[in-house]
């Protein structure tokens, strides 16, 4: 643990560095600072997929990838203009800039979309056995998670829109599977801008096929946007089982420091007040 958080301070002063510098040329820029320590080469098949205490697969992670992201038609395993748009849902997208983007306003980015950090499933038992399924994001969405019913219950008769939707799901063997309905329209399935509606019904099957990859088949439903259900097939990558998330803090326009009550300084090295 000291290590990886001695590694996240070197990492943080490189980042600090490299923010004043683009502060000081008049740009403002993502910071890239390496991807996560993914489980290496040689151990994704040596080890046997882990159980739970109940028998069921655990598929806690945490993981990278398995989701969309820049471009769900590439990162979903389809050909560019394969996904079966309908006309107003093409137009509306060729209109959508980057600088819009709802997710950089530190609002949800929501199903299939993930980040390239980490994420995981937390598990959630009662007396009763599993009842509940938090899938947690290092970047935080501005705090929010994503709670799937494990306790047999159905959705709502008429749900209120949301932006995670509201997910059920179930185990078919080693294989989870989470049905959701009830999504609000105000999020992007990708950067690009790539629309849906309401109508909106997602199936995620989950399977770990060794100890360092699970795949997720997806089912993406909805006939407000779309002309008919799409099939996608994400991958997602096993994190060293030795580290976690870390903590983050979305603050709207990412303004350097804010959040953590940093106060930045003018050219002079006066704070700024």
């Amino acid at each position: 643990m000291k290590r990886f958080v001695g590694v996240f301070i070197t990492i943080a002063g490189l980042s600090v560095a490299l923010f004043a510098q683009l502060h000081a040329q008049g740009n403002v820029g993502q910071i890239q600072v390496g991807g996560s320590p993914t489980v290496p080469d040689n151990q994704v098949t040596s080890q046997p997929v882990p159980r739970l205490p109940d028998g069921k697969v655990d598929l806690t992670g945490p993981w990278v990838g398995g989701g969309s992201n820049g471009n769900i038609e590439r990162d979903g395993g389809l050909k560019p203009g394969e996904l079966p748009l309908l006309p107003w849902a093409k137009e509306l997208m060729s209109k959508r800039l980057e600088k819009d983007e709802p997710y950089t306003a530190c609002l949800p980015m929501s199903v299939p979309r993930v980040n390239p950090y980490p994420w995981k499933f937390a598990m959630s038992y009662t007396s009763k056995g599993l009842t509940h399924i938090y899938v947690l994001h290092e970047t935080g969405d501005a705090g929010a998670h994503r709670v799937v019913y494990m306790d047999g219950r159905p959705h709502p008769p008429d749900p209120i829109p949301t932006w995670w939707g509201h997910s059920t799901g179930r185990f078919e063997k080693d294989t989870l599977v989470i049905d959701t309905i009830g999504y609000n329209d105000k999020f992007w399935f990708d950067a690009r801008g790539t629309p849906h509606t309401e109508k909106l019904h997602t199936v995620e099957r989950w399977t770990r096929l060794n100890f360092g990859t699970m795949t997720n088949d997806f089912t993406l439903d909805d006939p407000g946007a779309y002309s008919r259900p799409v099939q996608l097939k994400f991958t997602a990558t096993h994190i060293r089982p030795d580290l976690d998330l870390m903590e983050f803090i979305c603050l709207e326009d990412n303004e350097y420091g804010l959040a953590g009550g940093i106060v930045p300084a003018n050219e002079g090295g006066q704070r700024v007040k």
